[in-house]
């Protein structure tokens, strides 16, 4: 593993506004996509999975901001791949998050950008929701969101039932059959269960609205920010069987230690690991 040396408090704030910075850029590349009549293009021949003018603008606008400042990270997104790091960092990008979202018109998709020291995970998170002017953020000691009800700190819950639990997923739009069981095992035990969201979900998590997020067939670009926005606000993010989920795959996000344990004994049995 690399040993990532120390960054001083100017680095950490340099590395936040770079990051808050592309997430403007990419903000005012998607605006004038949204709710218009735009040509949306399918890259799965199995399934729908869409892909937007928006979505290749926004990563592009980001792409630019995070080389220009940083030419040595590396930077990893879901649209044009990725380009290797020279330096042990890598910024984990997914333009779009929740694509089929977006071109429904819905306000729950969101610009996802993290900083990974490549090997440990993310230590920075950025979750933003342009419409509404909404921006999570995690890491460095900073936990907050900003939108149209000011800056506030961000605190998970502290729901220590599975009882009186507020569950969010995108199942069963994804997901093996057996992942399905394992997800309405749990979902029997809480107190409420809703669908849909994407990224939304996981910044709730952080603001201490939603108790626990599950899904599966996950990538890196679509964990990597919300994981580094959820620890930040004192909440874990792993895989079903307890693991670093931040290369994608099966993920529980849970707003705190014991609530996670509780679903991940649920889970564990329905894991891939």
């Amino acid at each position: 593993m690399t040993n990532f040396p120390i960054l001083s408090n100017k680095e950490k704030k340099e590395l936040i506004d770079l990051a808050n910075e592309a997430a403007d850029r990419a903000r005012e590349a998607i605006l004038p996509y949204f709710r218009q009549n735009i040509d949306v293009s399918n890259k799965d021949e199995q399934a729908f999975d869409p892909v937007t003018e928006a979505d290749k603008a926004a990563e592009d606008a980001i792409r630019k901001v995070i080389s220009l400042s940083r030419p040595h990270d590396g930077i990893w997104g879901e649209e044009t791949g990725e380009n290797a790091s020279s330096n042990g960092y890598r910024w984990v990008i997914d333009p779009i998050d929740g694509t089929r979202s977006f071109i429904s018109g819905t306000p729950t998709w969101g610009v996802l950008i993290s900083l990974e020291q490549i090997g440990s995970g993310p230590i920075l998170g950025i979750i933003d929701q342009p419409y509404i002017k909404e921006r999570f953020i995690g890491g460095f000691g900073t936990s907050e969101v900003r939108g149209p009800l000011g800056v506030r700190s961000l605190k998970a819950s502290e729901t220590q039932a599975l009882s009186e639990s507020k569950l969010f997923t995108t199942f069963p739009e994804i997901g093996t059959e057996k992942e399905k069981i394992g997800f309405d095992a749990v979902a029997r035990e809480v107190k409420l269960v809703r669908y849909g969201l994407d990224c939304y979900a996981y910044a709730l998590v952080a603001a201490g609205q939603v108790d626990l997020v599950i899904e599966a067939s996950l990538n890196a670009y679509d964990i990597q920010a919300p994981i580094g926005v959820i620890q930040a606000a004192g909440g874990i993010v792993t895989s079903w069987s307890g693991k670093p989920a931040h290369l994608g795959g099966q993920v529980l996000a849970a707003a705190n230690q014991k609530l996670h344990q509780q679903a991940l004994n649920i889970l564990n049995p329905y894991s891939d690991d």
